[in-house]
């Protein structure tokens, strides 16, 4: 209720949880409650049809996608259909965290910063650095460099 309050227009003057950026899956019984955000826009229905079983209820891997897409009217708002994503309730001022997280009175949304890890990402190499490789594989360096030699020289 107050993502999507936070993002009426003008701000708090409605409340539609169709229009939340955040979905819950809920099993009361077993005191299970899931938070999925609203993530990409996708154009086509995913492949993955996986049950996934948790204390022996079933649920299908759609109940755990954030991707709004056509196959279910999960985060697209209800009146044009346009695709909703999660901003974190960006804003100006920056908020200090996300309104589902402030009005969470159970504490069982938090928000963390952290920084990702950056991996070192691989040197592209071209088609002449690859068709080298492969000859070097094939002939040796001693035969690739003389050949490059005779053909340098003439």
């Amino acid at each position: 209720m107050a993502c999507s309050a936070f993002h009426a227009v003008p701000k708090y003057s409605s409340i539609n949880p169709a229009r939340a950026r955040i979905r819950v899956v809920i099993d009361e019984l077993k005191d299970i409650y899931v938070p999925v955000r609203a993530g990409e826009y996708t154009q086509a229905e995913c492949n993955g049809r996986n049950i996934y079983v948790i204390d022996g209820k079933e649920y299908s891997e759609c109940s755990f996608c954030g991707a709004s897409c056509p196959s279910r009217n999960y985060f697209k708002e209800p009146d044009s259909g346009l695709p909703l994503k999660c901003d974190m309730c960006e804003d100006e001022p920056p908020l200090s965290e996300p309104m589902c997280v402030q009005a969470c009175v159970f504490g069982a949304l938090t928000y963390v910063e952290r920084e990702e890890e950056v991996e070192e990402e691989e040197e592209v190499r071209g088609e002449m650095e690859v068709g080298l490789e492969v000859l070097v594989n094939k002939h040796g360096l001693k035969k690739v460099k003389d050949a490059f030699a005779r053909i340098s020289k003439g």
